[in-house]
């Protein structure tokens, strides 16, 4: 019987999991989209959520704690200053899990994890219309 336990583990040792986790973390607040397998998605949005609730309250411990568990100062610097004044005035759900079909090599389940008001990039708006334009001539 499998009482009490609550997170997936992912074939990973626990240490492992930590470390993909914060490194998911880092990649998932620097880029704001990031594209990786359904169940380390579903695991990762409950962590970021915390992170992002704590960057709210913006206090010097709440920094402290961040870097302790990113161990990223620029990621960090990119949370508190960018990313929580965002959602300064939602209550949560700060998170976005889509699905992305399945993997070619392994047919895992791939899913794209974002930001709810994510910030689309200009210069890939600029690259898409220009091969729009050719295609259509």
């Amino acid at each position: 019987m499998r009482h009490g336990f609550t997170k997936r583990r992912l074939n990973r040792t626990s240490s492992h999991r930590k470390a993909l986790f914060r490194a998911l973390s880092c990649s998932l607040i620097k880029h704001e989209q990031i594209k990786t397998t359904l169940p380390k998605a579903k695991e990762l949005r409950p962590i970021v959520e915390k992170l992002v609730t704590m960057a709210r309250r913006g206090s010097l411990h709440a920094r402290r704690t961040a870097i302790s568990r990113l161990q990223d100062n620029k990621v960090v610097q990119k949370l508190f200053e960018d990313i929580a004044p965002r959602f300064a005035k939602r209550p949560g759900g700060y998170i976005r899990i889509m699905k992305a079909g399945y993997r070619y090599g392994d047919c895992a389940p791939m899913a794209i994890i974002e930001f709810v008001d994510r910030k689309a990039n200009p210069d890939l708006a600029k690259v898409s219309d220009v091969v729009a334009e050719e295609v259509a001539e």
